[in-house]
């Protein structure tokens, strides 16, 4: 993999472990799993954060629950089948992680850079309160002509600047991985809660603009 490569999608996440592994998928012989990353925020809210690990890089047989780690890798997205559609299901894919003993600058729990393109109209919005949001989705190429598809959510003057942003834009990101609980409706009478992952921007540049 290029260096260059790995450079325009970064992340880094420090918080304790919540849950087991569980076995995701299997890549020539190497196993990755899933565990949930519990991060907190400055305020008293938590963001629990799925990380894809190698088994190659911890004894995923071992209970890590309550144990403060670092996490530094990549976000990345892949589309899973649910029936006739396509959902867009996210994790931190790890390329490092660290047992730490102990951890006070909660200022760093939680960053991430990503330096990608617009492939879609952003989506402009004002709350009933006043407050501008923007939705964005970003895509950050990989190696072999793969991409990694990540919504973002901007405020404020970040939302009115990425409001005028075309279909081809590329775009710096900084700022931090959230979950956002939502009640998706499945039919007439049932409703499913989910979790939803995305990049809240504290910054973001606009490195070319597409002139049509």
């Amino acid at each position: 993999m290029s260096e260059k490569t790995i450079e325009n999608n970064k992340v880094s996440v420090i918080g304790k472990i919540v849950s087991d592994f569980t076995f995701s998928h299997e890549v020539f012989g190497e196993g990755f799993y899933l565990v949930d990353l519990e991060v907190n925020r400055l305020s008293d809210q938590a963001d629990v954060i799925p990380l894809m690990v190698s088994e190659r890089l911890v004894d995923v047989t071992e209970n890590y629950q309550g144990c403060t780690v670092e996490a530094i890798g990549q976000f990345r997205s892949y589309n899973r089948h649910e029936g006739s559609r396509n959902r867009l299901v996210l994790s931190v894919f790890v390329r490092e992680i660290h047992f730490m003993e102990e951890f006070t600058d909660y200022t760093k729990t939680n960053q991430i850079f990503l330096d990608g393109y617009i492939c879609k109209t952003p989506i402009y919005r004002k709350t009933p309160l006043g407050r501008e949001i923007a939705d964005i989705l970003l895509a950050v190429n990989r190696p072999y002509g793969k991409s990694d598809y990540i919504p973002c959510i901007a405020w404020g003057r970040n939302a009115r600047y990425a409001s005028n942003f075309q279909v081809g834009t590329r775009v710096c990101i900084w700022g931090r991985v959230q979950s956002r609980e939502y009640t998706k409706k499945i039919s007439e009478s049932e409703c499913e809660k989910r979790v939803a992952y995305e990049v809240s921007v504290s910054k973001l540049e606009c490195v070319e603009q597409i002139v049509r």
